[in-house]
């Protein structure tokens, strides 16, 4: 049985299906890890304000991981422990790489900033994402235009959404082969998501960070709990990596265990197996 110090879990796919709230059972079972002395904490791709009620329901004291790890604040104290936005370079190349498919309607593009969703224009596919996550977009027109108005803004995030998985795949292809891990991190949360943040900001850095840094726990004493490719680099950091049921083979692959599906509530039986 390994020494498990730290729990850290996914929201979407991992603590949240359907239903888009934690069951009894998944709460049950991350407060008994916690009685045992265990500290849970989140990591999620969602904005900071759309998971702090994920924070709140399984009573986490640590900082929140939010945007992949771009933004790590503590919603208790209010303390900012680490923000990494896009560089203003790389957010203006990729609204003009993205430009073209945004206008054929293949794509609409989400930029987030100061924890504000910020569009275009507000289509269907962005009423869909904002009613799951509890937030209002902002419409500004073309987002390009809107940057560069506006010399200080810092964006934390860069989110294409499209009914197409396989537009979602090229981009990633493309992108991956325009761009090193050192100049960008680039990744899928869903088959429709295509996510950009600054490199450092992914979820294996920010679980490192929170680990060792601000814990002074090793991998070995860590575990982490994901359905997604945004959960790969933290999943393969831990100790104990564990893919949801649901996840791709490319992310189960790589994972110490599988537990079964979110809608099973896989994570309780991955707390028993490891934890309890």
């Amino acid at each position: 049985m390994a020494d498990i110090r730290l729990l850290v879990l996914d929201i979407d796919g991992t603590i949240a299906g359907k239903s888009n709230d934690v069951t009894a059972g998944v709460k049950q079972a991350i407060a008994a890890a916690q009685q045992q002395g265990v500290q849970v904490a989140i990591a999620t791709g969602r904005m900071y304000r759309s998971a702090v009620r994920f924070h709140q329901a399984v009573q986490s004291p640590l900082p929140l991981l939010s945007y992949q790890g771009a933004l790590i604040k503590d919603p208790t104290s209010g303390k900012l422990y680490r923000h990494t936005p896009l560089s203003r370079e790389h957010t203006l190349a990729l609204l003009a790489a993205l430009a073209e498919l945004e206008a054929a309607e293949q794509l609409s593009i989400h930029l987030y900033i100061d924890d504000q969703l910020h569009v275009r224009e507000v289509l269907t596919d962005t009423r869909d994402y904002a009613a799951r996550s509890g937030i209002e977009p902002m419409p500004v027109g073309d987002l390009a235009t809107y940057l560069t108005a506006q010399s200080a803004i810092e964006t934390t995030k860069l989110l294409a959404l499209s009914p197409d998985p396989v537009v979602i795949t090229e981009l990633l292809s493309r992108f991956k082969q325009q761009y090193t891990p050192a100049e960008l991190y680039l990744t899928q949360s869903v088959a429709t998501f295509f996510e950009a943040t600054h490199p450092l900001s992914n979820k294996g850095a920010a679980v490192q960070y929170l680990a060792e840094e601000l814990l002074d726990l090793s991998p070995d004493q860590v575990m982490t709990v994901g359905d997604n490719f945004n959960d790969y680099e933290m999943i393969r950091y831990a100790g104990v990596g564990v893919a949801m049921g649901d996840a791709p083979d490319g992310v189960k692959e790589i994972a110490d265990w599988v537990a079964p599906s979110v809608e099973a509530d896989g994570v309780v039986n991955a707390i028993e197996q490891f934890i309890l």
